[in-house]
């Protein structure tokens, strides 16, 4: 019963679907679908093998981990060759909350900040 979990969606609320959208597709370059004419009207954020989904949250803002908890990212995303990534995060003017690190917990990882205020770690673990 070896490798059953493949992969990973993220599922973020949001209070403006189209905005946040489009945020994802010209800062962190990811491709959206939209289904917003089904029962359960979101958006689908396609780059590699990632995907997130976006639902609105109806009005509601986001309320990050960090806020709710204390600490915290609210996604975390494995990248093998994180400085190409960071090059091209900050050559499109995403904000920066940590710049590419060794951490205490053995991995290699950024952290930005979306325009919703959701803190996203990108890394991988170190051999």
């Amino acid at each position: 019963m070896n490798n059953i979990l493949l992969e990973s969606h993220s599922i973020f609320g949001t209070p403006d679907i189209i905005g946040t959208s489009a945020y994802y597709e010209q800062k962190l370059g990811f491709r959206a679908v939209s289904y917003l004419d089904t029962q359960e009207p979101h958006i689908c954020l396609y780059r590699d093998s990632t995907e997130i989904i976006l639902t609105d949250s109806g009005g509601r803002p986001v309320i990050p981990n960090r806020e709710l908890y204390g600490y915290g990212y609210d996604a975390y995303f494995i990248t093998r060759n994180q400085d190409a990534l960071q090059d091209a995060l900050e050559a499109a003017g995403v904000k920066f909350i940590r710049k590419l690190t060794d951490t205490d917990y053995g991995n290699r990882d950024f952290v930005i900040e979306d325009i919703d205020g959701r803190w996203i770690a990108f890394g991988i673990k170190q051999s």
